[in-house]
């Protein structure tokens, strides 16, 4: 039995995993969708990048099973920040068409102008927080500015992770993810897949990727 720790991307919760989660579970292993700080009922403008990684810090410190920890767009940072932290009881990493930081990246570092753009409008209202496209499901919450600006300081230990899986989703026009993809299908130590589908896996594909995180443990 293992256990998934479940990383929404930007502007959603943990609920962008209920069905994946469902899956999870009726084959025996634990799910825990995260909704981090400032994306559920409450308001956290404070919070930054360093904030989230701690909530998934004490999430791993807190679990006795072998972990799989899978982050989808945002969330790729904090899973590498996450795993940098606490590496020997995690069995894989699983980034969901997500960043794949080095030390110094920050989201804002690593996309594209198109969403730089995006999060610059999205903030105007307080400066504190970026609303969500309104292409989006209505769950979604503003998504504190700071987590897409602060850089993240890793030390390496993220790669002694024993697997690397990287996610692409190919079905959608824009994707700032395409050259990464490209990248790490040519590293020995990460395993690539793609999938013809939107942005938001979990929502669209829920059960192709349900199968490819059963197939860490």
């Amino acid at each position: 039995m293992a256990t998934f720790i479940l990383i929404p991307g930007g502007w959603q919760g943990g609920w962008v995993y209920q069905h994946v989660a469902d899956i999870l579970t009726a084959q025996g292993h634990n799910a825990l969708p995260v909704t981090l700080s400032g994306l559920g009922d409450t308001c956290a403008p404070s919070a930054n990048l360093e904030t989230h990684i701690t909530e998934i810090v004490k999430i791993v410190r807190s679990q006795h099973d072998e972990l799989v920890i899978v982050g989808q767009s945002y969330g790729g940072m904090i899973v590498s920040g996450a795993a940098d932290a606490e590496p020997s009881q995690i069995r894989a990493l699983v980034y969901v068409d997500a960043y794949v930081p080095d030390s110094g990246d920050s989201v804002w570092s690593l996309t594209t102008p198109r969403f730089r753009d995006m999060f610059v409008a999205g903030a105007t209202i307080d400066g504190l927080n970026c609303a969500p496209p309104p292409s989006l499901d209505p769950r979604c919450r503003p998504h504190p500015i700071g987590t897409f600006l602060q850089a993240i300081d890793l030390k390496g230990r993220w790669r002694q992770v024993p697997r690397k899986i990287y996610i692409g989703a190919h079905g959608w026009q824009g994707s700032p993810f395409l050259d990464l993809y490209q990248r790490l299908r040519n590293e020995p130590e990460w395993s690539t897949f793609s999938l013809d589908c939107g942005h938001n896996v979990a929502r669209l594909n829920p059960e192709a990727l349900a199968e490819i995180l059963l197939a860490q443990v």
